[in-house]
C-alpha cells in the first residue's frame, strides 16, 4: 500500500448501466495523455488493484471510463462508489500508448471499442491531436447505441472544427441506432463503409491508427490493414499502427 495516495471521488457518470465514469481528486505525478494509473480497493483484507486509462485531460481531475465485469475483482466495487468515497491510486502514470510515439501523419485514426475510447478522450481533450495532425478521425465501436458515451463531446469537436474531426459511432448489436454504422468495426472497413463515413480513405501515405480495445478487434484490424500495406509501428522499425491492448 506503501506506493499507493488515497483519493476520493468527485463525480460519478452512469451512462449504462454497468458502463461509467468516475471523476477522482489524488495527488499523481504528471501525466500525458494515452497512460494509466493504477486504482486499488481494499476489500475482504485485501488491497485489489487494477490498471485503468486516463480520460482526462493533464490538470483536471482525474478521470476513468470503466465497464463493470461480470465476476471482476474490482469493477463491482468500483462501480458502487459514489461522491465522496474514498480509493487508492497509484500517483505514477505508466504506459506508451501516446501521441509522443506516434511518427508524422496527416491524419490520425482514432479506433476504439468500448472502454478503450478513454485515452483518446484524454488526447481530444488536451488538444494535442488537433495540432499536430490536419485530420482527426474518432472510430467508437460499441454493442448498444446507449454505450456510446462522449458522444455529445465528440460530436462538438465535430463541430468546432469542421472538415478536421470525424465522428464514425459502430454499433453491433443494435440495428435502430441513429447515425451509427451497423456491425462490427471490421466489417465496416472491408466493405467501405468506415471510410465512407469518414470522408476520408486509409493510406499508407498519409494515415496512422491507433487501435485501443478488444484484442480480437485489433487483430482482425491488423490483418486487414497489413493487405493494404500498413503495418504494426516499432521504435526500429516505422509503421502506420500503434495498438493498446485491453485484455487478453
Amino acid at each position: 500500500m506503501s506506493t499507493l495516495s488515497q483519493g476520493r471521488v468527485v463525480a460519478r457518470r452512469e451512462w449504462n448501466p454497468g458502463l461509467f465514469t468516475l471523476s477522482v481528486e489524488a495527488e499523481v505525478a504528471p501525466f500525458v495523455p494515452g497512460q494509466f494509473l493504477n486504482l486499488g480497493l481494499m476489500l475482504d483484507g485485501q488491497m485489489v488493484r487494477r490498471a485503468y486509462s486516463l480520460a482526462s485531460a493533464p490538470g483536471a481531475h482525474l478521470e476513468f471510463y470503466v465497464t463493470e465485469v461480470s465476476g471482476g475483482a474490482l469493477t463491482p466495487a468500483l462501480v458502487r462508489l459514489e461522491p465522496g468515497a474514498a480509493l487508492w491510486v497509484d500517483p505514477k502514470p505508466q504506459g506508451f500508448f501516446t501521441l509522443d510515439w506516434v511518427p508524422p501523419a496527416e491524419e490520425l485514426w482514432m479506433v476504439a471499442t468500448g472502454t478503450g475510447l478513454g485515452p483518446f478522450i484524454s488526447m481530444l481533450r488536451a488538444g494535442e491531436a488537433l495540432r499536430r495532425f490536419q485530420r482527426v478521425v474518432v472510430v467508437h465501436g460499441t454493442r448498444h447505441a446507449a454505450e456510446l458515451a462522449y458522444a455529445e463531446e465528440i460530436a462538438a469537436l465535430a463541430v468546432q472544427h469542421p472538415g478536421r474531426v470525424a465522428r464514425v459511432p459502430v454499433v453491433s448489436r443494435d440495428p435502430q441506432a441513429p447515425d451509427a454504422l451497423h456491425g462490427r468495426i471490421t466489417q465496416a472497413l472491408a466493405t467501405g463503409e468506415l471510410e465512407e463515413r469518414a470522408g476520408v480513405a486509409i493510406s499508407p501515405e498519409r494515415s496512422h491508427l491507433m487501435l485501443c480495445g478488444n484484442p480480437a478487434m485489433i487483430d482482425e484490424l491488423l490483418a486487414l490493414l497489413a493487405a493494404r500495406g500498413l503495418n504494426r509501428h516499432r521504435t526500429r522499425k516505422p509503421g502506420h499502427i500503434t495498438v493498446e491492448r485491453y485484455w487478453d
